[in-house]
């Protein structure tokens, strides 16, 4: 079965939802400032009464006239306030048992059990079926993987120590990718709310036409650049999207964008700002921390991939847009800058209660807190843009609505977090690297790179490096020898891509908070956009003059290798030039990228003739004369 669909109550049934909803927003907002609570009580509360309003919400299936909910989501509704109500109400009994060493009470393991079966099913209609499978694949090998022989065995797990961890602890189901959602994800989305309540989407969408309207994919290029320099200084991909993407993925769609790809642009852009210099988040402090390594080394050896890592990203944009006619606006609908500017303070302040309170150092969490408030203060002082108390309310429900689908994801991923550290799983992938690599370097890098994005599955970027330099981190550096400088940008880098990786790229269902599309379509997309990101680590280890480590000379070659290799890349994924590039040319042009990413040699030399020979003739030459045809 795919996701259900999404009902439109009405009358009274929407008055009581949207005041529900509501609530949960005050709560959040609440708990934010005032709590001293559990984190582990905290994140209980907030997925159970998100549960409730997911089978209020989200129809079982996509088919038509489930507009009310039938007897079956009565139940599941009935269910999970039941939940709710019993999970609220042991809280202080659940801070204070030692897990694995009390025992569960029968109710204690039913409602475990339930509350699990509900988020499968929350998983399901929200997002479909492919989280839905991996997370009971984790399930099922937690509780049954003790009949399996080999490596992959592991020692038998009662049906209790399984609920134990996975729903009584933070590890699994209200780990950390439902503190993520309960916390500044929420916050973040109900800034975008706000500002949208207050109509930030037209000056903003004003801006953008002013600015880039008449350019080529002219909003996408500005949603790049916005999230790299937002993205370096929260350092979470998370956070980058819903904060910049409110803005961008609205002002996309408005020109044309399709959601999946709106959304998808603003990942892939999200994402690497973890590695962009100089603040790379808190990744860059953890890595010095870890490897001895002078933080002044690690931004300056960072700069070239990240640079070439968003050259890539709008090359991309730059071509797809140009290929299928998106992002340009007729003369006449361009603003006057006159038109732009009129009552722009309303939402210039709100940005900069965002941005000086995050450089200053306060956390993602009071940050967008600032923003929402500034916006509610301002627009007390416009007739035209005043926020009502029933606009009030409209935007705090709807912020939780949005949160809908967000929240059952991250739920299931909390699942599979827990499914992997339960059994041990993690630490086998470290064994099974060099087991399937033998001696091979590029085959070690290759299961490290899989390993690494499977390690950082549903987990800040922070905690997927930790975890995969002190898993994997050794493997390189003392075992096959490699510079502890390269090796750990190499785990940096698919720790990262990580978070825009399917199944559970947590990037991507933020973005679909926003734009209510497919988390798995948006991941699939930003993969498309960063495709240049996944073998460009390879390139760090075997060229290490790429991280300015080496003479001026050998620097330099390297850097416009990779300079030359980018743009192949780009050009080969997107298919396009000056016209639709055949099959085979994409995949010539493709494999003579790769190899400018190898070693200096013969073949580097190779790969710069073919790739001269391509792009020369779609410039100049008979491709350049024929007119461009469009899908």
């Amino acid at each position: 079965m795919s996701t259900g669909r999404r009902r439109q109550p009405q009358g009274i049934f929407s008055w009581l939802l949207k005041c529900y909803a509501a609530v949960i927003a005050v709560w959040v907002i609440w708990t934010t400032i005032f709590s001293t609570a559990d984190v582990l009580a905290l994140t209980i509360v907030f997925l159970t009464l998100m549960l409730v309003l997911v089978f209020f919400l989200i129809a079982p299936n996509d088919k038509p006239g489930a507009e009310t909910p039938s007897p079956l989501d009565w139940g599941l509704v009935v269910a999970s306030a039941s939940c709710a109500i019993f999970f609220i109400g042991s809280i202080d009994d659940l801070a204070n048992r030692i897990s694995l060493l009390t025992p569960l009470t029968p109710a204690q393991l039913g409602f475990g059990v339930l509350i699990t079966l509900l988020t499968l099913e929350a998983t399901r209609r929200t997002v479909g079926l492919g989280l839905t499978l991996i997370a009971t694949v984790f399930i099922i090998y937690n509780l049954a993987g003790h009949l399996l022989s080999g490596m992959f065995r592991h020692g038998y797990l009662p049906l209790s120590y399984f609920i134990d961890v996975n729903v009584y602890t933070s590890d699994g189901l209200f780990g950390v990718p439902v503190r993520v959602a309960a916390t500044y994800a929420f916050l973040f989305v109900m800034f975008g709310t706000f500002l949208d309540s207050v109509r930030g989407g037209d000056f903003f969408f004003n801006l953008a036409a002013r600015l880039t309207g008449r350019s080529t994919g002219g909003p996408a290029k500005v949603a790049v650049v916005s999230s790299a320099l937002f993205g370096t200084v929260s350092g979470s991909p998370t956070a980058d999207v819903v904060t910049t993407g409110s803005i961008t993925i609205p002002l996309m769609q408005r020109l044309g964008f399709s959601r999946n790809l709106a959304a998808g642009i603003e990942v892939a852009a999200s994402t690497g700002g973890s590695i962009l210099p100089p603040v790379m988040g808190s990744v860059a402090f953890i890595m010095a921390e870890y490897t001895g390594i002078a933080y002044s080394e690690i931004i300056i050896a960072a700069l070239v991939p990240a640079l070439l890592y968003y050259m890539g990203v709008l090359v991309q944009v730059h071509l797809y847009c140009k290929r299928h006619g998106l992002g340009q606006l007729a003369a006449e609908a361009v603003p006057s800058w006159s038109t732009v500017m009129r009552g722009a303070w309303l939402f210039l302040i709100p940005l900069a209660a965002m941005v000086i309170p995050l450089v200053i150092g306060y956390s993602p969490t009071f940050v967008a807190l600032f923003g929402t408030g500034a916006i509610v203060i301002c627009s007390l002082f416009s007739r035209q843009h005043r926020l009502t108390p029933k606009s009030l309310l409209d935007a705090l429900a709807t912020t939780t609505f949005r949160m809908v689908g967000v929240t059952a994801a991250c739920a299931a991923a909390g699942l599979v977090i827990g499914g992997i550290t339960m059994t041990g799983l993690a630490t086998k992938f470290s064994s099974i690297v060099m087991l399937l690599a033998g001696d091979s370097t590029f085959m070690t890098l290759f299961f490290t790179a899989i390993i690494t994005i499977i390690l950082g599955m549903g987990m800040p970027t922070p905690s997927a490096y930790i975890l995969a330099a002190v898993l994997l981190g050794p493997t390189l550096v003392n075992t096959l020898g490699l510079p502890m400088m390269s090796s750990h940008l190499f785990i940096l880098y698919y720790a990262v891509l990580s978070a825009l990786t399917p199944p559970v790229a947590v990037a991507a269902y933020a973005a679909s908070a926003i734009c209510g599309g497919n988390p798995v379509s948006i991941a699939a997309q930003a993969v498309r956009l960063a495709i240049f990101a996944f073998v460009f680590p390879f390139a760090i280890v075997y060229n290490p003059s790429i991280t300015l480590d080496g003479t001026l000379l050998s620097c330099g070659l390297e850097i416009a290798q990779a300079f030359i290799a980018t743009l192949a890349i780009a050009i080969a994924t997107e298919g396009y030039l000056r016209q639709r590039l055949s099959p085979g040319v994409r995949l010539l042009l493709m494999a003579a990228g790769l190899t400018l990413l190898s070693p200096s040699g013969w073949p580097v030399l190779g790969g710069l003739i073919v790739v001269a020979v391509i792009v020369a003739y779609q410039l100049f030459g008979a491709g350049a004369r024929r007119p461009a045809t469009h899908p």
